[in-house]
């Protein structure tokens, strides 16, 4: 269920990027606000979770790019079955290393906050990709109505 979020996040983020062309900078300073007003960090906080944080969304970023880069070069029809099955384990090896990358920041977010912060944290990110679609589909109500 979390892959299906995430991949409909991505489309629509990277779609309304494509037709309103907002600077990616811009985008990731909204949700360091977003973030930064939900955790209410102090300024030790957030000097030792930005980092890790910031390395943690690159890594996420990197998969998700080679991921995408991945399956968009693959014609289910030209496969063989042996072939398949290959890239299938390939798809379940990405998930396990998205599950390790997602337990060593909880690990190493646990030395640095609270763990009520790191709650807050993922309900923090949840509403930034919500306020996003909601967003999108703000801007996008009218034009399938034609």
């Amino acid at each position: 269920m979390k892959l299906i979020h995430s991949i409909l996040l991505t489309l629509f983020v990277a779609s309304s990027l494509f037709a309103q062309r907002p600077d990616r900078k811009k985008l990731k300073a909204l949700k360091i606000a977003h973030i930064t007003e939900q955790l209410d960090l102090t300024q030790e906080e957030a000097q030792k979770f930005w980092p890790v944080y910031n390395a943690n969304e690159e890594a996420r970023n990197n998969m998700r790019t080679s991921s995408l880069e991945r399956r968009q070069e693959i014609s289910a029809e030209q496969l063989t079955e042996s072939e398949a099955k290959a890239l299938l384990l390939e798809f379940e090896e990405a998930e396990q290393q998205k599950t390790e990358l997602n337990s060593k920041m909880l690990k190493d977010l646990l030395e640095i906050l609270p763990a009520k912060k790191i709650i807050k944290l993922y309900q923090a990110e949840r509403s930034f990709k919500r306020k996003l679609i909601d967003e999108f589909k703000q801007r996008h109500a009218g034009r399938g109505r034609n």
